[in-house]
């Protein structure tokens, strides 16, 4: 496994890591047995940060992350959740809910602390009170012991650009904006690396797109985003290759994402990453498939209240 610094937080991560959304039965129901020998397998390969959320599965994920957790050693790993969403439609950013929520999180977790607590898409609300109220509700739970550092998750860039100039986070979690289609996340370093924000990357699939059984049905990517990544796939299968292979290995490659958050249910999937991570990348297959998909390189969709894209 390789090991990189996280931003300013003092942690060695895993450049790969572990995204317990799947837990929840977020893409297909799951057996939790299987779920929990995931994680095990996970951790026993030298992945460290796992993240998971209250959101994801209605909980479910957090209960059999839980569950798995009760065997390993709390010093084996880093723990990440998050708090304001809690369903579709549902969000709650108030300070009283954010300290519920992580108390709930604690129990179903097995744990006395986690390392990391995000505001779950705060896109969604208006940012003027996620900046006055919640973080510094966040700061609250810090010097209480029950959280060692504090962040905001969203899709937007620019939701993380109007917050991290307002005030001080210790990490951002992006999903979908480094991978082959989209790699906008580059353009936020430069201020990241001011602020001293630790980064955590995920979804290099971007949500199933850049996999070979494509998007999911309710993926939010437009029509012509769906179809030049339907083309990179069936480009990859003719010529024997694998979409998802090159797409893992594209986010794992640059020092300067310290790590990626991957999902799976599978023991088996983990270990086909790990050892992806550990092939050299396909310089000609990368250079086509980038060439497929440029007409559509970095376009995106709308996550949230129209003023926070």
């Amino acid at each position: 496994m390789k090991y990189r610094k996280l931003g300013q937080t003092g942690l060695d991560v895993s450049a790969l890591s572990f995204g317990a959304s799947s837990l929840g039965s977020v893409f297909k129901e799951v057996d939790e047995g299987q779920a929990v020998r995931t994680v095990h397998t996970a951790v026993d390969a030298g992945i460290n940060l796992i993240d998971v959320s209250p959101y994801y599965g209605l909980t479910k994920a957090e209960t059999v992350l839980g569950k798995a957790l009760l065997e390993i050693p709390r010093d084996k790993y880093y723990l990440s959740s998050k708090a304001g969403r809690y369903g579709a439609d549902e969000f709650d950013f108030a300070p009283a809910r954010l300290v519920k929520s992580v108390d709930e999180s604690l129990q179903r977790l097995h744990v006395d602390y986690l390392d990391f607590l995000f505001l779950h898409d705060i896109e969604f609300r208006p940012l003027d009170a996620i900046v006055e109220e919640s973080i510094p509700a966040l700061e609250r739970l810090k010097q209480q012991g029950k959280i060692r550092f504090a962040g905001i998750s969203g899709f937007p860039m620019a939701t993380f650009e109007k917050v991290l100039q307002q005030v001080d986070v210790d990490a951002i979690l992006s999903y979908c904006h480094y991978s082959l289609n989209d790699n906008r996340l580059l353009e936020l370093l430069p201020l990241l690396e001011e602020k001293q924000v630790a980064l955590i990357n995920a979804s290099p699939l971007s949500m199933g797109l850049l996999s070979t059984q494509g998007p999911p049905t309710w993926h939010p990517a437009g029509a012509e985003i769906v179809e030049a990544s339907k083309r990179a796939a069936d480009f990859c299968h003719a010529n024997g290759l694998n979409l998802s292979k090159l797409a893992v290995q594209y986010s794992l490659h640059n020092e300067k994402i310290p790590t990626t958050l991957v999902s799976t249910t599978k023991p088996e999937n983990i270990l086909q990453n790990i050892a992806w991570m550990n092939e050299a990348i396909d310089l000609d297959a990368l250079y086509e498939v980038q060439k497929i998909l440029q007409p559509i390189h970095n376009q995106t969709w709308i996550s949230g209240l129209p003023e926070n894209n």
